[in-house]
């Protein structure tokens, strides 16, 4: 690459996750454009950073998006409410023809990114990946690792365990009309999730063991669905973390290390079945928003250095090697069985 292809702009560079990621690119040699739309916060971050080059971006006003991704070779939006800013900063993507990649867990505009310009991607010839993040493309990576060589499934089971949940701002926005209903992929095909949703129990590895959980279905529903054959895709969670996320007095993210990080850990643990058998995937790790940083950073790495497998819109497990990929994030301890 040359110096001007270690650009990657981050828009919503100053939120939660994008200050994880605009670490993460930084300790790799990348050259982050800080952008986003708000100017002071910009200029906090900027402060964090002096170095590295600042650009104010509405997605209202696309000349400034346009101007926000100049010289880059992809942008990273970790700029939600996702539903306000995926469609505005990937239309700039195809017009600089460069890759998108975001961290979106919203049902509703992963499936739109598919469905509304996955020929258009393909035909510009750059890549585009929704929900590269701890929900969506985790999630997804696990699936297509555990599956292996199978060529279908009958099931795909997701257990998400956190012993804890601070929201930040962004995840205690409230749900929009145009989120749609959360989504399961059932009998073939994506329906809208029972209401109540069903519970179960799971077993996971230590600390969390056996687990009270809930179905509560994200981005990698749809991820999925769009690449892997199974007749079933189901999600559940924990409920300890629901009734944080649900409290009006539980306090965002703190800082417990020097990498901002905070003491959350988590479990990723998924199930494929076909005909009586059984694999199985798990990951293990801590703070759902930093994990973000580095599985979005290597997809863009990989992208970048020839070693994504197509272009267009498509789902992590689809794009690379899931286990090598996994196994290359070293904040994630990795288990397979089966």
């Amino acid at each position: 690459m040359t110096m001007s292809n270690h650009k990657v702009t981050v828009y919503g560079a100053y939120g939660h996750t994008g200050r994880f990621v605009v670490a993460e690119l930084y300790e790799r040699g990348w050259i982050p454009i800080l952008a986003g739309r708000d100017a002071s916060k910009l200029d906090e971050i900027g402060n964090a950073f002096p170095e590295l080059e600042r650009r104010l971006a509405s997605v209202m006003d696309p000349p400034s998006l346009d101007r926000a991704l100049d010289g880059a070779v992809a942008v990273i939006n970790c700029a939600g409410p996702f539903l306000d800013t995926a469609v505005p900063m990937l239309e700039a993507a195809l017009r600089a023809r460069i890759h998108y990649l975001d961290v979106c867990a919203e049902q509703a505009v992963v499936l739109g990114i598919f469905e509304r310009f996955a020929e258009t991607a393909r035909t510009t010839g750059i890549t585009v990946i929704p929900a590269m993040a701890f929900y969506g493309g985790l999630a997804d990576l696990l699936a297509t690792a555990a599956k292996q060589d199978w060529p279908d499934a009958d099931a795909v089971e997701i257990g998400v365990a956190l012993d804890s949940w601070h929201p930040t701002t962004g995840t205690r926005a409230p749900r929009r009309p145009g989120h749609g209903p959360r989504l399961v992929f059932t009998n073939g095909k994506l329906q809208p999730l029972a209401d109540p949703p069903p519970s179960r129990e799971w077993t996971f590895c230590a600390p969390f063991g056996t687990q009270q959980m809930v179905a509560l279905p994200f981005s990698e529903i749809v991820t999925i669905s769009r690449h892997l054959r199974s007749d079933e895709v189901q999600s559940y969670m924990n409920l300890a973390p629901l009734n944080d996320l649900r409290g009006p007095d539980t306090p965002p993210p703190t800082a417990t290390d020097a990498r901002g990080r905070s003491a959350q850990v988590f479990a990723v643990d998924v199930v494929v079945r076909r005909n009586g058998q059984t694999r199985r995937a798990s990951a293990h790790g801590r703070d759902i928003y930093a994990i973000s940083a580095p599985l979005v950073v290597e997809a863009l790495q990989r992208i970048v250095d020839g070693r994504c497998k197509e272009s267009g819109v498509v789902a992590p497990g689809e794009a690379f090697d899931a286990l090598e990929f996994l196994a290359s994030i070293g904040d994630l301890r990795l288990e397979r069985y089966g």
